[in-house]
């Protein structure tokens, strides 16, 4: 009987040591960045959003968040002069997924994707930030054919 439960206590290990649930933390630190004009810009005050709660930071600055497998929202603004906005995918981290695959047929990657565990956002976000009131090209159709200036 207790080589049974011996059994299936290293059954179980085994078949969790590729959760990062278990081996990584479910949170990390990122740097914020502000750009405008071509220069970076300090002061802007960011908030950034996930399914896992709601962070503050000046920029530029670092800020702990909690991981998920969802996107990060930031939305930054300066003084009332100028905003931006970023979305950022998270992505399965590379030995999250291969301990995943590998010892828990896939299991550990469920429980990961719950924690956010076994998920990384780019450690360096860097907003483009604008004029308040200002057209935002990012999006416009491209100019017709004819009407350049050389």
């Amino acid at each position: 009987m207790a080589t049974f439960f011996r059994t299936g206590a290293l059954a179980l290990l085994a078949a969790l040591g590729g959760c990062a649930t278990i081996s990584e933390s479910n949170q990390q630190t990122l740097m914020v960045r502000t750009i405008a004009d071509n220069r970076e810009i300090g002061g802007a005050g960011c908030v950034l959003t996930n399914d896992k709660g709601r962070w503050f930071v000046t920029s530029p600055g670092h800020v702990t968040v909690q991981k998920s497998a969802g996107n990060l929202f930031v939305d930054c603004k300066k003084d009332g002069v100028s905003a931006g906005q970023d979305v950022v995918a998270s992505r399965a981290n590379a030995s999250a997924t291969v301990g995943n695959a590998v010892l828990t047929a896939g299991l550990g990657y469920l429980l990961d994707k719950r924690t956010g565990a076994g998920f990384d956002y780019p450690e360096t976000l860097t907003v483009l930030m604008r004029r308040i009131g200002a057209p935002d090209y990012r999006n416009a159709p491209p100019e017709t054919a004819g009407t350049a200036l050389h």
